[in-house]
């Protein structure tokens, strides 16, 4: 069995069913034994930083590696961004790359990442944006120069991706190795990890004695979720949890659907772009029950020093790292999120009765109805069209951009359903090429893009490769023709603006000249149509969504609203 023919079939003992990759002559003998596998569904992307992102789209709701590869050099280094992605938002993800001839090295042969003679140093590239074996510390980044050290690489480095906080991992391969005539003679099935961590007793045991004293004592108690519930797979222990102690659920913008967001107990979305009730309910909180949050930068107003002051925290992250590194927790719970609740349900359930009812604040006003002058089409209308008519088990994944704000704000998910805005390393083009490997990975849901024109035509390309592969993701592309966020930032800090406003083209004859489907709308009853037909067509589709520019998504630098925003600045200013 040749090395990269062992690759795949070691890939296809765990389950991997899709790849996600770029051609080149490093990786000519994977995308061979990739064609060759009936297990195994690849695809070739236009850029490699696409499918990078698709695979990270493919690992994000399913549980599943991701995988993508690239040839050396340059394809090598388009998969960072990805990477990075992957290294940031907890995604499992293996990515396979050609490395140049190891006995050439120092002598400038093609595609040479060496570090010597002038080459650029790709150890040192992915050893940065890999994750950390827990064991030593050391960045998973691994280049097997021998076939019999192959088999063991790939099992440590799939043990490494989902041990504890899943991550991405990487394999170079040497071209040495990759002669048709070397062969690995010491092939393995590779086996899958355990998934998830296991609570600490102890720690459940002390915190489910601090919430019971706080329900008894009827104070506010307040679930705070965050990416890391979805990942867990919390959602059902999550909704019973709320509903048997009656505690309101807040949620970060990434942590949206954890609970049906019809539910009377899911307030809304805290963070600067959220809701009003749920900064109120935070702020008179007692006792804050913080799941799988990082506590980054928009989900803390700024990272808000007085965000927790007078308050209990509690929190749960499968990651050690992620307590006190800002706001210090007067308890924590090392441990996966569903494992975690669960404990802590099956303790208090049995030490606390029945809690009854409880009446909270009612969502937005603003979340409900919108009151627009404007004739042309207004992105929380539209939002919330996506609501009405996303079918059941549906995704939507924003960009980069202020239509993350609008879609956060205004969509509404049901049981099942799931969004997904870029996390802390936000680059533009994950929610584009993301959504691809998300319906690639389970093609029984339907997946919308909702992104902004300036991310979409960052690689908007890959709609080649979602037709080449019929792979029927819908965009709905948020037409202004304007960096908005961009735009918004240099009015509040600069007084002017610049460099931030583009021409489009024309979405939907470019979707026709690809082969998929494209729609351009103005109105509100044109975008119902055409998103209805977009879900029924089975094909991949672009709607091109003329937006007005008027419209300003919700958003309050200060957790206690706007107003509290504008009085803060006024006593900064005047020195009161």
């Amino acid at each position: 069995m040749r090395v990269y023919e062992a690759v795949v079939a070691a890939l296809e003992t765990i389950g991997v069913d899709a790849a996600y990759g770029g051609a080149g002559e490093n990786a000519a003998g994977l995308m061979l034994a990739l064609d060759a596998s009936d297990k195994i569904r690849p695809v070739i992307a236009k850029n490699e930083q696409g499918a990078s992102f698709m695979a990270c789209g493919h690992a994000m709701f399913s549980g599943k590696l991701g995988v993508c590869f690239a040839t050396a050099g340059p394809g090598a280094f388009n998969l960072i961004s990805g990477l990075c992605v992957a290294l940031t938002d907890s995604y499992p993800l293996l990515a396979i790359s050609g490395y140049s001839t190891v006995a050439w090295q120092g002598r400038g042969g093609l595609n040479e990442t060496s570090g010597l003679a002038r080459t650029p140093d790709s150890r040192m590239m992915f050893s940065a944006v890999t994750k950390r074996n827990p064991d030593t510390g050391e960045p998973a980044d691994f280049l097997v120069t021998d076939p019999n050290d192959l088999m063991d690489t790939l099992q440590k480095a799939i043990d490494i991706a989902f041990e504890g906080r899943p991550g991405p991992v990487h394999v170079a391969v040497a071209e040495d190795i990759t002669d048709p005539k070397v062969e690995v003679t010491n092939f393995r099935p590779l086996r899958l990890p355990e998934k998830g961590v296991t609570p600490d007793p102890d720690g459940l045991d002390n915190v489910s004695t601090v919430l019971e004293q706080a329900i008894r004592a009827e104070k506010t108690v307040v679930m705070l979720a965050g990416f890391g519930a979805i990942l867990a797979g919390a959602n059902d222990i999550a909704k019973t949890f709320v509903e048997r102690f009656q505690i309101p659920l807040l949620t970060t913008m990434d942590g949206k659907g954890i609970v049906d967001e019809q539910n009377p107990l899911a307030i809304g979305l805290y963070c600067d772009s959220g809701h009003k009730a749920a900064w109120e309910l935070f702020s008179d909180a007692d006792v804050i029950l913080a799941v799988g949050n990082s506590f980054a930068q928009h989900s803390t107003f700024d990272f808000y020093e007085g965000l927790f002051d007078d308050k209990t925290l509690i929190h749960i992250n499968s990651d050690a790292a992620e307590f006190d590194k800002f706001y210090k927790a007067d308890h924590v719970i090392c441990g996966d999120a569903k494992q975690a609740l669960q404990g802590l349900y099956d303790r208090l359930d049995k030490s606390v009765g029945p809690v009854p009812p409880r009446d909270y604040r009612p969502k937005d006003y603003d979340e409900r109805f919108i009151i627009s002058p404007q004739k042309k089409l207004h992105p929380g209308e539209m939002v919330q069209k996506i609501s009405q008519m996303l079918p059941p088990g549906g995704i939507v994944m924003a960009d980069a951009g202020a239509h993350a704000a609008w879609a956060g704000y205004y969509l509404e998910l049901k049981e099942g359903q799931n969004f997904r805005k870029p996390g802390t390393y936000g680059p533009m083009g994950i929610g584009v090429c993301g959504a691809i490997g998300a319906k690639y990975s389970e093609m029984h849901r339907p997946v919308v893009a909702a992104v902004g024109d300036g991310s979409y035509l960052m690689s908007g390309f890959e709609l080649m490769t979602a037709v080449q592969y019929d792979i029927p993701v819908v965009w709905v592309i948020f037409n202004d023709r304007e960096f908005k966020l961009i735009k918004l930032y240099q009015l509040s800090a600069f007084f002017k603006t610049g460099l931030v406003e583009f021409d489009n083209p024309d979405y939907a004859a470019y979707a026709r000249a690809c082969g998929a489907e494209g729609h351009v709308v103005n109105r509100l009853d044109e975008f119902e149509q055409a998103f209805g037909d977009a879900l029924a067509s089975g094909k991949p589709t672009l709607i091109d969504a003329r937006i007005t520019r008027l419209a300003l998504p919700n958003y309050s630098p200060h957790p206690e609203g706007v107003l509290a925003a504008v009085w803060e600045g006024i006593r900064a200013r005047f020195g009161l």
